[in-house]
């Protein structure tokens, strides 16, 4: 006999209406549980995968994410600019500087963090340059000494767009009789950027070559580069393609040391991968207990069609036609669970700030959305997962149901 009679019974059985109640009730209990654990499972991965992106965006899309240091001035940073892009994952380079420092107004003071860029070419692939308001990237000009603040930055030294800082810079420290003088420059601040994350209370663009100049550097010597990427987190291995690409120009270059954003932001980001990892293993546990729900079901049915197995084998159905039956039974109702609870999750996920919005639920504050990515990929692993664990959770019954005896079974028939 082929599979196809296993599959035939198995669907007959599924069809047939169930003699034992409770037996029914598991059954409806544990297409339930699939259902709602695989909905919850699509929508909260799918929030998840929202809030990454979005702190990818607003946190590593402004600060370096691969930066590039060489220990003797760079020539043709264009040239070394142009080797760098030809790289995959790699957007662009542009001279950048940075510095700790402290901006004083004339009633607070903050820790600051600043970049000194060349705007007409940082303008072309910062994100915080469409993120800029009350003036622009152009406004940096060498010699005016302008600086443009986050907003939260802003705010908590009491200035505005015209106001003047002193931006004190830690790596221009001179010894005098009095001690240790840090550099210090007022600079005039030009306008203000907002990304909607942690790097607006912390970060201030200056021109290159003001950075330089409060550094006590030249201004005119270039020998660190801000690199680009498509993908942020791609950054340790195009680090190691760099550093293997610039090798063989040691002698012109000196020594080459690739740093990326995971030595400031990388606890941040791995405490995030890890809640997600956490909420979906929790999630895929309540999938797990409602797919071997089955088994109880499973069981009950093959307790009460064991006749009906003794029969079948005695007309010859083999061991692994009777799994068949039960396996199939068990399947159906996993599948369905499974199309409902994806249907499910799916829709609600599309459709999950309307839906908040509609019952007056504001998770995030007011006027705030949840940010939602659904991944195909991560959906496809889903649907797998809650297959695979559906079929090992018919593997016991069926087992079981292919160990009945005839002999045994049908005596007091």
């Amino acid at each position: 006999m082929t599979f196809g009679f296993s599959f035939f019974v198995g669907y007959r059985y599924w069809r047939a209406k169930k003699a034992n109640a409770f037996a029914s009730f598991i059954t409806f209990f544990a297409v339930t549980g699939i259902v709602l654990g695989v909905a919850a499972l699509i929508m909260v991965s799918s929030v998840m995968n929202g809030l990454e992106s979005q702190l990818k965006g607003r946190i590593l899309g402004a600060v370096p994410q691969l930066t590039v240091t060489t220990d003797k001035p760079l020539q043709d940073w264009q040239a070394l600019a142009h080797e760098l892009q030809a790289l995959p994952q790699v957007q662009g380079a542009v001279p950048s500087v940075t510095t700790q420092a402290m901006a004083q107004s004339y009633s607070e003071l903050s820790a600051v963090q600043i970049y000194g860029i060349f705007p007409k070419q940082e303008a072309l692939l910062s994100p915080i340059a469409s993120r800029t308001y009350a003036g622009d990237f152009t406004d940096l000009q060498p010699g005016k000494y302008r600086v443009i603040l986050g907003a939260q930055l802003a705010q908590k030294l009491n200035v505005a767009p015209g106001d003047k800082v002193r931006l004190l810079s830690g790596d221009g420290v001179v010894y005098s009789p009095l001690g240790p003088m840090p550099s210090q420059r007022k600079f005039t601040v030009t306008a203000l950027f907002e990304m909607g994350s942690q790097v607006d209370a912390n970060l201030a663009y200056v021109h290159y070559k003001d950075a330089k100049r409060l550094m006590r550097q030249n201004p005119n010597v270039i020998d660190s580069l801000r690199v680009y990427l498509t993908d942020p987190f791609a950054a340790e291995q195009v680090g190691e393609q760099i550093k293997l690409m610039l090798q063989p120009q040691v002698e012109s270059l000196g020594l080459v040391t690739v740093s990326d954003w995971r030595a400031q932001y990388g606890q941040l980001f791995a405490a995030v991968r890890m809640e997600k990892n956490m909420m979906s293993l929790m999630l895929s546990l309540i999938v797990a207990v409602a797919a071997f729900n089955i088994v109880s079901a499973l069981v009950m049915m093959v307790v009460d069609k064991t006749t009906d197995v003794a029969v079948l084998k005695t007309q010859g159905l083999s061991t692994y036609g009777v799994m068949g039956i039960f396996i199939t039974q068990g399947a159906l109702n996993a599948v369905i669970g499974l199309m409902l609870g994806v249907s499910l999750g799916v829709v609600l996920t599309l459709n999950l700030n309307g839906i908040t919005s509609a019952m007056g639920i504001s998770i995030l504050g007011a006027g705030q959305t949840l940010p939602i990515v659904l991944e195909w990929s991560q959906l496809g692993a889903i649907i797998v997962g809650t297959l695979v664990i559906s079929f090992l959770a018919t593997l016991y019954p069926a087992l079981r149901a292919a160990k009945v005896q005839p002999a045994n079974a049908l005596r007091y028939e």
